[in-house]
């Protein structure tokens, strides 16, 4: 985390719990980085009251307004669908170069391959980092390194893409550490590299790389000597659309145990198919790793956005009582209930 770095994060026309998930991010996980918000149709609000956390982080109208805050970077802060750069954001990022920002972007078009936007960089002695921006050293087929690797690897799932994945691997993530753990967290999208400072963004990998590319991420940790290695989950098995990454992942972590992650007021998908019954989802993950070792779902994590509290434990609790497992919202009532199934469950037998 660089304390000096004040961000301006740009998330027009989409600055809201579930659309503008890298500004959320940042403003979750690198406190008192974000300056302010550029979305004109929420200017006047803050963070606080567009997302119901973030304080008094101010939405403004433009850039210009922004820049009177005295940031040093801007952040594409949402990842539209299919990745691509929205052509009214050019202008944007041009100016923002000239004002000598630097500019962080997950998006699937490539900033730093742009010959204007190099242009502007080099001569305004500014930078672009793209996180979906592959290293040629991740461009690797899997070698099953999981069968002699000395550490313990959770993976969160989900049961639809844009669900709180991130958000609840980081959460436990954070408590163990807090519990004088050694353990790391893995980055696999733009966010999360973000906040982590490496990783891969396994969305922008030839399909043969992605098991190889997580898999070389978790040998650098268990090289680092970290004993827990939680990962970032992508996309989601049940979804047409993205269910390629989640199968990746799965055969490139080989994860030891799983955190499902589930949206409790989200009946449908994007293509308006029903979720699945979470029991049956939880087999369907544990019987795909169980070709290879033993694998448990060991608890649910829950994106409770638009329950109140009272509302979010309760659906907790009927999701307990459905699938024998913890269940949370770990960013609004925090994680220890995963926290705790992760370490009980991978507690020495007597």
């Amino acid at each position: 985390m660089n304390s000096q770095r004040r961000i301006l994060a740009l998330a027009e026309g989409r600055f809201s719990p579930l659309k503008s998930k890298t500004a959320n991010g940042a403003i979750a996980y690198l406190p008192g980085e974000v300056v302010a918000v550029i979305d004109s149709t929420k200017a006047g609000l803050t963070a606080q009251q567009v997302l119901g956390y973030g304080g008094h982080i101010p939405v403004v109208r433009t850039l210009e307004e922004g820049l009177s805050l005295n940031p040093s970077h801007l952040l594409i802060g949402i990842a539209p669908s299919g990745g691509h750069l929205p052509e009214a954001w050019r202008e944007t990022i041009g100016e923002a170069l000239r004002a000598k920002l630097h500019v962080m972007s997950g998006l699937h078009t490539i900033l730093s391959d742009d010959a204007e936007f190099i242009q502007l960089a080099r001569e305004h002695h500014a930078t672009l980092t793209d996180y979906r921006k592959i290293l040629p050293e991740s461009e690797v087929v899997a070698k099953g390194t999981w069968r002699t690797r000395n550490a313990n690897v959770i993976l969160t799932v989900g049961t639809d893409c844009n669900i709180g994945k991130m958000t609840t691997i980081l959460e436990v993530h954070k408590d163990l550490v807090q519990r004088g753990l050694k353990a790391d967290f893995i980055a696999t999208g733009q966010t999360g590299m973000m906040i982590r400072g490496r990783g891969v963004a396994v969305d922008s990998l030839i399909g043969d790389y992605i098991a190889g590319a997580i898999e070389l991420e978790i040998d650098r940790s268990v090289e680092e000597g970290y004993e827990y290695i939680l990962v970032e989950g992508q996309g989601a098995l049940t979804h047409m659309g993205y269910s390629g990454v989640t199968l990746g992942l799965l055969h490139g972590t080989m994860p030891d145990a799983m955190i499902l992650c589930h949206q409790p007021t989200r009946v449908k998908d994007d293509y308006g198919l029903t979720l699945p019954d979470l029991n049956r989802i939880i087999d369907l993950h544990e019987r795909v790793v169980r070709f290879f070792q033993e694998t448990d779902v060991i608890g649910i994590g829950l994106n409770s956005v638009g329950l109140t509290d009272g509302e979010s434990q309760a659906a907790a609790e009927q999701i307990r009582k459905a699938t024998g497992l913890p269940a949370v919202d770990a960013f609004r009532f925090g994680p220890s209930l995963l926290t705790d199934a992760v370490t009980r469950y991978f507690a020495p037998t007597s």
